[in-house]
């Protein structure tokens, strides 16, 4: 059964993206060493990434190449995909979509971006864990790094640990 994991920056403040939906306040910090916690080294355990529209959005404009070559990609949207900058597939409800990624067996799941998906699932109890990179910026308002939905939560703090550039990571588990 594949894990269902998150891995996400967000400013000392709670904001994962600004008021403009820009990350140019994290984009700065792309040269930072993160050692065993690097993206390229999580990434090698991950086979399915699952996304937002929002987040799919913005990644398609960006003028970078496609990153998920070689792995599944979902995206929850209602609404059609055209031109996708890579290969994709699309789902509507997020219930069965939980149903299939736990039936998958071969690599865990990453909910990559914004904290409305990852704020869904955490309501189905399907979030096994996430680590946070909290980064030492304050960016006064924007996106939240989970929207306020009323939903209760103590998951257990797993690891903690200052990395590079004043940058803090926290790995949280929800079972």
């Amino acid at each position: 059964m594949a894990r269902i994991r998150g891995y996400i920056a967000t400013s000392l403040d709670g904001y994962i993206a600004d008021r403009n939906g820009e990350l140019d306040w994290l984009f700065k910090y792309d040269d930072m060493d993160l050692g065993e916690h690097d993206y390229r080294l999580f990434a090698t355990s991950i086979r399915t990434v699952v996304m937002g529209r929002d987040t799919y959005d913005f990644i398609a404009t960006q003028p970078t190449p496609w990153a998920y070559d070689g792995k599944r990609v979902l995206v929850v949207t209602s609404r059609p995909v055209s031109s996708p900058p890579g290969e994709l597939e699309t789902r509507q409800d997020v219930e069965a979509l939980i149903s299939e990624l736990r039936a998958l067996d071969d690599g865990d799941v990453w909910m990559l971006g914004g904290g409305r998906l990852q704020a869904a699932f955490l309501e189905r109890g399907a979030l096994d864990d996430i680590e946070i990179y909290v980064m030492p910026e304050i960016i006064g308002g924007g996106v939240p790094l989970f929207p306020a939905t009323g939903l209760r939560l103590s998951p257990k703090l797993v690891e903690a640990k200052p990395l590079d550039k004043g940058c803090v990571y926290l790995r949280y588990n929800f079972s």
